[in-house]
C-alpha cells in the first residue's frame, strides 16, 4: 500500500509501545519516520526495533525529540500526560506551521478510570493553547490500544479525529486510513474532551471484563468497501 502524499512523520516521545506501533504502520505504508526521545540512543534502539519488524531499513530513525520535531513535515505527541505540556514548549519553535497530532491522554494515577480532564478542557486544547495559532493541533488515536498496533491485524477499532482546521484533519483522517484504521471527522478541538474522556471509560471495561484492548466503534455510517 502506497500513501496518496509521502510525509516525515517526527514521533514525539515515541519509543513507548504506542509511538512504535504507529511507526510500524506508517512506515509500511511508505512514510519516513523519526521516532524522538529525550535519550538519541534510546530512539535509534527503538527505530531498530521497528525496522526488524520491518524487514527493511531506511524508513525509520531515532533521533532526539527536538530533531525529530524540527525535520518533520508532521509531528505526533506520543507522551505520558505528566510530561505533556513541557514537551509542548520543548518543541513549539519546530511546530510553527505544521500540525500536530496529539495523542495524549490527561489520565491522572491512581484513578485511570476516572474521566480528568485540565482546565483547558482537554490535552488537545492544552497542547493548542501553548503551542499558538501557528499550529493545527489535532487530536486522534486515543482510543486505539497499542495492542492492535504493533501486529498485521484487522482492527476492528475506529478513529475520531478533532481538532484543527477541516483541512487539517483531512490530512489526519488520511494517514489513519494508511495505519490501516478507520477514521471519523469528530469536529472542532472543543471535541477532543470526548475523545479523551473515552479513554479512561475503555480502561475500566478492559479492566471490568479481563480484556486488553476494547474500543470503539461508530455504526450507522456506510463504510468504504
Amino acid at each position: 500500500m502506497s500513501p496518496v502524499t509521502q510525509y516525515t512523520i517526527g514521533i514525539i516521545g515515541g519509543t513507548g509501545k504506542e509511538g512504535k506501533g504507529l511507526a510500524y504502520r506508517w512506515a509500511k505504508a511508505g512514510h519516513c519516520i523519526i521516532i524522538g526521545s529525550r535519550q538519541e540512543e534510546k530512539a535509534k534502539t527503538a527505530a531498530e526495533e521497528v525496522s526488524q519488524l520491518l524487514g527493511k531499513n531506511g524508513l525509520v530513525s531515532g533521533k532526539t525529540n527536538e530533531n525529530a520535531a524540527s525535520e518533520a513535515q508532521i509531528i505526533v505527541l506520543t507522551v505520558p500526560y505528566a510530561a505533556h505540556a513541557e514537551m509542548c514548549e520543548r518543541i513549539k519553535p519546530y511546530a510553527q506551521g505544521k500540525i500536530v497530532i496529539d495523542v495524549t491522554v490527561p489520565l491522572v494515577p491512581p484513578k485511570i478510570t476516572r474521566v480528568q480532564m485540565p482546565p483547558e478542557g482537554s490535552a488537545t486544547q492544552q497542547a493548542q493553547k501553548i503551542m499558538g495559532e501557528g499550529v493545527q493541533v489535532v487530536a486522534a488515536f486515543q482510543n486505539i490500544s497499542y495492542e492492535h498496533l504493533l501486529h498485521d491485524e484487522e482492527v476492528n477499532c475506529d478513529v475520531l479525529v478533532c481538532g484543527g482546521s477541516k483541512e487539517a484533519r483531512e490530512v489526519v483522517l488520511q494517514l489513519v486510513e494508511d495505519a490501516g484504521l478507520t477514521g471519523w471527522n469528530a469536529g472542532p478541538v472543543e471535541n477532543a474532551v470526548v475523545v479523551e474522556g473515552l479513554t479512561s471509560i475503555l480502561i475500566g471495561l478492559n479492566k471490568q471484563y479481563g480484556v486488553p484492548s476494547s474500543g470503539i466503534r461508530i455504526t450507522g455510517i456506510p463504510r468504504k468497501s
